[in-house]
């Protein structure tokens, strides 16, 4: 469960120094969003997740993003959470995300009618990344979608599009109802903690009685957790890791996230190192990678558009996504892999005649690879691999080569 991103150091407690190239900061549900910086002083106060002062007594180092006070780093460096969350595991906060049922027995025909996904053919609890499209093409959002067996969808959603998204789901409610449809919201004040990382089955398995071996990838199910019950717990995450999200009782969520801090396998993790681990990962950040003026195709999402929906053209903005399938785009996302100085967003890519062919959306260090990683959008005629292309970094160009995403290998568990 993917802005340029502006972290505005000390907005809560201590300043914070944040690495510029670890800034571009991002969330579970295919991303978080990014708390803009505005040219008035009359910013409206940002928000606390019920984590809040946990972070704060824990070391966070509070930042503002997506309109919430949200920890960017811990007392470990984000170097050190980063490479924790590769080898052990780590609870994120992502509390800020937006989480809704839908209830009613024209729920599917409901959230078909905004995303390209075939929520119809999921198995009861099996969820998948979809997005929500416009009329031209572009994509308002990324979000999971889980087809649950308590006769609701469940759906997470970006932070920074949680008004947008709102305001797209109640709009279209309200004409479905006015049609007669059985379908309706409801917006959940539940905390949200990704526990990612190789060891996430084995801690979290001492604390429930489900067998996690048979709770696979993009599968969900509710259970208690350490003694906490009413818990959704889905197999995903935004790290490229093994992981889970938990959806938890406001009340309890601060007992749970002790508990599960009891293990020294487990730690906390903050912002800074969710942009780069999901980065290494190839995942998109909305806003950054893709946003409204994006198509899926040109984003090489077309996985996420089921086969019965491209035959139907039944999503919005199908009649321009459709054709672009088999006629190609004129820009293709890629990754980049480079060495010396760090590749930020808007650094321009170069082709090997020094004409710029595209741009960089997202770029940091990579702390497993001793590299830096990036991803951005070229003209289609230099997007394959293995392609020798150049980024201009403080207007030098630099050498760099097109790379198959993800750059680190994913440790999904599919049960094998």
């Amino acid at each position: 469960m993917w802005a340029r991103i502006l972290v505005r150091s000390g907005v809560v407690g201590s300043a914070v120094r944040v690495p510029s190239e670890c800034v571009q900061v991002a969330g579970a549900a295919g991303g978080l969003q990014p708390h803009h910086r505005h040219a008035s002083t009359s910013e409206a106060p940002l928000k606390q997740t019920v984590l809040y002062d946990f972070h704060r007594s824990q070391g966070g180092k509070m930042v503002g993003f997506a309109g919430w006070s949200m920890p960017v780093q811990y007392k470990d460096s984000h170097i050190a959470s980063h490479m924790h969350t590769r080898e052990h595991c780590s609870i994120f906060d992502v509390s800020h995300m937006l989480q809704t049922k839908v209830h009613g027995k024209d729920r599917i025909k409901f959230m078909e009618s905004m995303v390209v996904a075939d929520i119809a053919e999921l198995q009861d609890n099996q969820g998948t990344l979809t997005l929500f499209t416009n009329e031209k093409g572009g994509i308002i959002d990324d979000l999971i979608v889980t087809k649950t067996d308590q006769n609701y969808l469940y759906v997470v959603s970006n932070a920074g599009c949680a008004d947008k998204d709102s305001a797209l789901m109640k709009s279209r409610l309200a004409e479905f109802k006015a049609a007669g449809a059985d379908v309706d919201l409801e917006f959940l004040d539940q905390a949200l903690i990704a526990v990612q990382g190789p060891s996430m089955a084995r801690v979290l398995q001492a604390g429930m009685k489900e067998d996690l071996s048979k709770l696979t990838f993009m599968t969900s199910a509710l259970a208690t957790v350490f003694g906490v019950p009413d818990c959704r717990v889905t197999r995903c995450g935004y790290t490229g890791e093994d992981g889970v999200e938990i959806s938890v009782p406001l009340s309890r969520v601060v007992e749970l996230t002790e508990k599960l801090l009891a293990n020294s396998e487990v730690r906390l993790a903050g912002l800074g190192a969710r942009d780069s681990l999901r980065l290494e990962a190839g995942l998109c950040l909305y806003g950054n990678d893709i946003d409204d003026t994006t198509t899926p195709v040109e984003a090489t999402l077309v996985w996420t558009i089921g086969k019965r929906r491209r035959q139907a053209r039944d999503f919005p903005g199908a009649d321009v996504i459709v054709p672009q399938i088999k006629a190609k785009t004129a820009r293709k996302r890629v990754g980049l892999v480079s060495t010396g100085p760090p590749v930020r967003p808007h650094t321009p890519i170069l082709g090997p005649d020094g004409k710029v062919i595209g741009e960089v959306t997202s770029g940091c260090p990579s702390p497993c690879m001793k590299k830096n990683v990036a991803m951005g959008y070229v003209e289609a005629a230099f997007a394959k691999n293995g392609t020798a292309v150049q980024v201009e970094v403080r207007k030098k160009a630099v050498p760099a080569v097109i790379s198959k995403m993800p750059f680190v290998p994913t440790n999904y568990y599919s049960g094998n």
